[in-house]
């Protein structure tokens, strides 16, 4: 009877030991790709185009019109007094700190803007992909382009067809 009873926990002990070293089931998905072939993202990237033209747009007549200004005081500069030199002088360094307040304020406007046009987007894939890969029993989907051999199952395809693109 001992033995018996050893030789039934030792069965478990095994059994259990197997179900541990299981291999969990595991995917992977460019997803990068995804995103760019998604048509949400191409309508994104027209409206942050058109955004990032306005301030390039502004950011070049600002540009130029310091350069303009340069051009003319430099010219100007040795029929003028000191006075008025050294008040050209703070303009022009005043307008340059506007030019570089400007373009710091529209990169941050333009990053601003892709986290709230892109966020949704990004959500919106990432539920596809989980949503696929709990329907295929995957536990683990790792992205793609971040792996060195991505060997497994590729749910690309599936999400594409989960997203209706």
């Amino acid at each position: 009877m001992k033995q018996i009873k050893t030789l039934l926990i030792a069965a478990v002990m095994m059994l259990g030991a197997s179900q541990m070293n299981a291999q969990a089931k595991t995917a992977h998905i460019d997803v990068n790709d995804l995103l760019s072939k998604m048509p949400e993202m191409t309508s994104a990237k027209a409206q942050l185009e058109k955004l990032s033209k306005t301030f390039d747009g502004e950011y070049s007549t600002m540009v130029t019109e310091y350069q303009t200004k340069m051009k003319k005081y430099e010219g100007e500069a040795g029929t003028q007094t000191d006075a008025i030199n050294e008040t050209r002088a703070k303009e022009m360094q005043d307008m340059g700190q506007r030019i570089q307040q400007y373009r710091d304020s529209a990169q941050k406007q333009l990053q601003d803007k892709e986290m709230e046009i892109v966020k949704p987007i990004m959500d919106k894939a990432k539920a596809a992909i989980i949503k696929v890969a709990k329907a295929k029993g995957y536990q683990y989907v790792m992205d793609s382009a971040s792996l060195i051999l991505a060997d497994g199952p590729n749910l690309f395809e599936d999400v594409k067809k989960e997203l209706k693109f």
